[in-house]
């Protein structure tokens, strides 16, 4: 879990989508409520925000490709309520392998470590 956070690429699973929103607003309510307390360093407050905001995006754009879509669809406005909630696809897809590990032949449309069955090849036929 967690690993390159920071990364706009691959897939995450929605627990750890779910954290890194929960990580997320606690570390912004306290850098909100250090800003409020100081006058004088509102821009050093501001400046330490930018990584903050861009784990969250980037943990978003993973979870989205989790599901299939582009990372664009995490500023669709309650999208963020779609993506802690809906399971990902099964197997991988064109972002990535299935974080939970699923990636066996049983799933449809899917060949895990097997290749698919060609039919031209003469070898397989009987």
């Amino acid at each position: 879990m967690f690993k390159n956070p920071f990364v706009f690429f691959g897939r995450i699973r929605r627990k750890e989508y779910g954290l890194s929103v929960l990580i997320f607003f606690v570390v912004l309510c306290f850098f909100v409520a250090q800003i409020e307390e100081s006058d004088n360093e509102v821009n050093i407050y501001m400046l330490t925000l930018l990584p903050i905001f861009w784990f969250r995006f980037a943990q978003g754009a993973k979870r989205c490709h989790d599901l299939g879509n582009s990372g664009w669809y995490q500023i669709i406005p309650f999208y963020g309520f779609w993506l802690l909630l809906e399971d990902g696809q099964m197997g991988p897809n064109q972002y990535g392998d299935n974080p939970k590990d699923l990636n066996y032949p049983n799933y449809p449309g899917g060949y895990g470590d097997k290749q698919p069955f060609n039919y031209n090849d003469p070898s397989n036929r009987s």
